[in-house]
């Protein structure tokens, strides 16, 4: 396959018109050159790469399946074919109903439980008893014994949370078979979070929020580089979002990567993917259409040219006032309130992902005596000390008035 097909017809086209037609067509053109493959194996369905996950011994698909909004059975049959078999839940997603999905798949087909990597995590567990708790339930609501992953803290935003007692909980669920392997998931601080993990020795993954505009961030590629030296599997996410509402600057970034045959959220994806330290990129797909442009743009080999990666940078920093880099460190301080990056994060899943659900579940899980300070607070040095210059006290009183 030509790259020119890959860019201009298989990334734009699928959109469209789905991969199934975009496949026929890529048979026909193919079928010209000598080294044209049989018609059977045209027939076939491409599969998604594998990467090693750290130093698990496990192979997992590159694209990871964000159940955060799964509620049909389409979703898990849709991203098998193109062989996502890692898939990515939490105990309150959908309140609960993302397990129950995945329990319902499972029960009617109890044989593909052995070609899955399922992870969940132990959302809004403070500790291990309650992590436990987490994860009796979600094995209950998925129909398994079992998961591959468990992120034992469900957004960890200082390295204090890591309790000594999560070693040898994890050493014992993992003895117990309950789950293969551990981590956590973490939105804010990640650098400083995967530096001191990196000396720890014994945490096997981290789902952390890794994008275009954090691969330019000197303290996160260090941390990023201390992981993968020591083994540890990174999932990046929240690859894709973090600007509230369509600019000037997006309308920009959008004609740029048309003019090349991707979308720019194609683009966001691919951005992440050329990082190999990163094992997987897992990505919120609550709709066919959703998987199979995110399936696009992986299948697709063409790299990032020098002016796409410029025209990201230059996105970046245009549009820094809009996205919450998570150095939370820096804002609770000038602040004097802790969670503020939290209300921001609640804030993106209303603006950003369009999940007003989500965002009410976030921004309600923010302690409640934070949640009746938030309005009384002077936010001026949090601006002032704000690395992307974010108008702190504005996005909280928008937070405020959308989500509480």
């Amino acid at each position: 396959m030509s790259s020119e097909f890959n860019r201009r017809n298989f990334l734009r086209t699928i959109g469209v018109a789905g991969l199934g037609s975009v496949l026929a067509s890529q048979a026909k053109a193919d079928s010209n050159e000598p080294n044209a493959a049989s018609g059977e194996q045209q027939s076939q369905t491409p599969q998604l790469p594998t990467r090693k996950f750290g130093k698990t011994g496990v192979d997992v698909s590159v694209l990871s399946l964000g159940a955060i909004g799964l509620s049909e059975q389409v979703i898990l049959t849709s991203s098998l074919k193109w062989g996502i078999t890692y898939w990515d839940t939490a105990y309150a997603y959908t309140n609960g109903n993302s397990e129950l999905c995945i329990g319902k798949f499972l029960a009617a087909r109890p044989e593909m439980r052995k070609k899955l990597f399922i992870v969940s995590k132990a959302s809004y567990a403070g500790n291990v008893k309650e992590a436990e708790a987490k994860l009796q339930e979600s094995l209950k609501r998925m129909n398994t014994d079992y998961v591959d992953l468990y992120y034992g803290i469900h957004g960890l935003d200082f390295m204090t949370q890591l309790t000594d007692e999560y070693k040898p909980w994890a050493e014992n669920m993992k003895k117990q078979g309950k789950f293969r392997f551990f981590g956590y998931s973490t939105h804010k601080n990640m650098a400083a979070s995967l530096l001191a993990t990196a000396k720890l020795g014994w945490v096997d993954a981290i789902l952390t929020t890794y994008n275009f505009r954090l691969m330019k961030d000197a303290e996160m590629q260090k941390a990023v580089d201390a992981c993968y030296k020591a083994g540890i599997a990174l999932t990046a996410m929240k690859t894709q979002k973090g600007v509230r509402v369509e600019t000037d600057e997006d309308k920009k970034l959008m004609e740029h990567f048309s003019a090349k045959g991707f979308t720019e959220g194609q683009a966001k994806i691919k951005a992440v993917m050329e990082d190999e330290r990163i094992a997987a990129v897992t990505v919120g797909m609550n709709s066919v259409s959703v998987i199979n442009q995110n399936v696009a743009a992986v299948l697709d080999r063409t790299t990032l040219a020098q002016d796409d990666k410029d025209a990201l940078a230059e996105y970046a920093s245009a549009t820094c006032s809009g996205y919450c880099a998570g150095c939370a460190h820096i804002c609770d301080a000038a602040a004097g309130v802790s969670n503020v990056s939290d209300v921001m994060r609640s804030l993106m899943y209303h603006n950003s992902y369009g999940d007003t659900q989500l965002a009410k579940q976030a921004f309600a899980a923010i302690p409640a005596d934070v949640r009746a300070r938030l309005l009384t607070v002077d936010y001026q040095l949090a601006e002032q000390h704000c690395p992307q210059h974010m108008p702190v006290a504005n996005l909280i009183r928008e937070a405020v008035e959308k989500l509480a």
